[in-house]
């Protein structure tokens, strides 16, 4: 796998402004950070994880996605 382009301490604003795909992603975790005035503020991580999920899991798969987004 490719170096990942995107990791839990990244903010959540800017990591949705460069890989819109995250914001589909959390929303299909019920999610709704994009639209939270706190992700200006917090990191993935501390976002997903506030919610009682495993950011780690949900990174990989934003991830996952992305890379398989730059192989097509």
């Amino acid at each position: 796998m490719a170096t990942p382009k995107v990791t839990t301490d990244m903010n959540i604003m800017e990591a949705v402004e460069n890989y819109p795909i995250i914001a589909q992603v959390l929303m299909r975790y019920g999610l709704g950070c994009v639209g939270c005035i706190i992700s200006s503020a917090e990191t993935l991580g501390e976002g997903i994880a506030a919610h009682g999920l495993n950011p780690d899991i949900i990174v990989e798969e934003v991830n996952a996605i992305l890379e398989k987004q730059e192989n097509m």
